[in-house]
């Protein structure tokens, strides 16, 4: 909300004053003088008391203003602001030295807006329940079958084979495909730790590139001119819902001989060329967690259109025990499984698959309107040639040096956000392994993500907007 429509002048009378109040709907104003600095602050409980007491509507305001009264400096950190809320105040001015309104916090505990959450209202508890009934909880059941089953169909490949998270899928994927000391696997700067860990899990080591200026995915010229012979494979991460560019990537592994492991955590759903994520991989691997497009609350799978593959994956999923030979044991595994519990969650889950990527997409356009013309914020390139990304959570880019303010701005208000992944190449454990990756620290230092889940509704997007344009100003 502007502060002009929680400001009235002292010379106000009584009735401006509570129309002010009745218009703002915060149950306040802030009274200011002449030069603009703040010298009270009414709200409609001060409002009736005075016309108990016999004053008329037409009576000025400021000689009934009481010296007494909360505030805070915008040099104050946030955690101090908030620890001078009471039942009683509700909402506090923020002022320069000067005292003049340059802000305002506000408080209400039934308020918050999340940066995403699970959407649970289809077949999720019924068939959780009739998972849990039938006794089979733990790695065997109907449906692990059938979550593998459906979710790779959707997918557009042969085989799924579901494991207990996503990170423990990119590690399956590159241990099957004989991934190992003395390899080197490439990977995108921007990207969840979880994707350069796998790597060196397996004893190879990353080597990290630097991503697309407008996709902000892994940049197929960087990653071609980091190949050596020492290359085994390489994991796109389709980052935030945008695929990478997998026709030039898929050509360039091609025509060296490397393997592709996607890393389709964030975009499931999405599509290169008409054809979905996950299916361009030799092995392509997926995160249920509890904030991605369709959840098991942990979880992830690995999908493939290669029955050896498939075969061999399943055994180390499972201690690396034969399938046709109980407890006998050929090569080391892993636990690795997902339980029925939480397959009977991603089945439902996977049922709905395309009514949840459309609220999110229909929030996104939401986003789209609201931030229509606002100088300081781009939003995510939605039509790139080929690519058909998925809202996974709304990602914009703000200018580098008002991030952190808008960023400190919807925190301060209770809405959830969150600042880009801090490239790989800038931190002391990876930065050993990193080309020159000068587009992924700067695009990091500029993004956030901002709440993306089927409670947000168009006014909620309409005071974001405000939030965001505040701080910009």
């Amino acid at each position: 909300m502007k502060l002009n429509n929680l400001t009235c002048n002292y010379k106000s009378t009584i009735k401006d004053v509570m129309m002010n109040i009745d218009k703002n709907a915060k149950g306040a104003a802030f009274i200011v003088d002449d030069a603009d600095r703040l010298i009270g602050v009414v709200t409609d409980g001060d409002i009736r008391r005075l016309l108990i007491d016999g004053y008329g509507l037409n009576d000025d305001i400021g000689t009934h203003v009481s010296g007494e009264f909360v505030y805070a400096l915008s040099s104050e950190e946030p955690t101090d602001i908030v620890g001078k809320f009471s039942s009683r105040i509700r909402i506090i001015p923020i002022v320069n030295e000067e005292m003049q309104l340059v802000d305002y916090m506000e408080y209400d505990e039934n308020i918050h807006i999340s940066l995403a959450q699970p959407q649970l209202n289809g077949n999720e508890y019924k068939y959780l329940m009739d998972a849990f009934l039938s006794t089979w909880i733990s790695s065997t059941g109907k449906y692990i079958t059938q979550f593998e089953e459906k979710f790779s169909e959707y997918c557009g490949v042969k085989y799924g084979v579901a494991t207990s998270n996503g990170t423990v899928a990119l590690h399956l994927a590159l241990t099957a495909l004989g991934v190992g000391k003395g390899d080197e696997v490439i990977v995108p700067d921007i990207t969840f730790a979880a994707t350069i860990n796998a790597v060196i899990y397996t004893g190879a080591t990353p080597v990290i590139v630097d991503i697309e200026e407008d996709s902000w995915c892994m940049d197929p010229d960087a990653m071609e001119k980091a190949i050596t012979d020492k290359t085994k494979a390489v994991i796109p991460v389709h980052i935030y819902g945008q695929p990478c560019d997998m026709g030039r990537i898929c050509s360039i592994a091609e025509k060296y001989g490397i393997y592709v492991v996607e890393d389709c955590a964030e975009a499931h759903g999405a599509e290169w060329g008409k054809k979905k994520v996950g299916s361009f991989g030799a092995v392509s691997c997926f995160s249920f967690f509890g904030n991605k497009v369709i959840t098991t609350g942990e979880g992830g799978m690995c999908v493939t259109d290669s029955e050896e593959l498939n075969e061999k994956m399943r055994i180390l999923r499972d201690h690396g025990m034969r399938r046709d030979k109980k407890y006998y044991h050929e090569v080391v595994g892993f636990n690795y499984r997902m339980t029925n519990l939480q397959a009977a969650i991603g089945t439902a889950q996977v049922e709905r698959i395309d009514e949840i990527l459309a609220w999110r997409k229909d929030l996104e356009g939401h986003y789209v309107e609201a931030f229509q013309g606002m100088e300081g914020i781009t939003l995510q390139e939605n039509a790139l040639d080929n690519r058909k990304k998925i809202a996974w959570l709304v990602s914009v880019l703000v200018e580098e040096d008002k991030r952190d303010a808008v960023l400190l701005k919807l925190k301060q208000n209770d809405i959830d956000v969150r600042p880009f992944f801090v490239p790989l190449s800038e931190m002391d454990i990876y930065k050993k392994y990193a080309k020159d990756c000068v587009k992924s620290k700067r695009i990091s230092k500029m993004g956030l993500n901002l709440p993306t889940t089927n409670e947000i509704k168009k006014e909620n997007v309409g005071r974001i907007k405000e939030l965001i344009a505040a701080a910009l100003n």
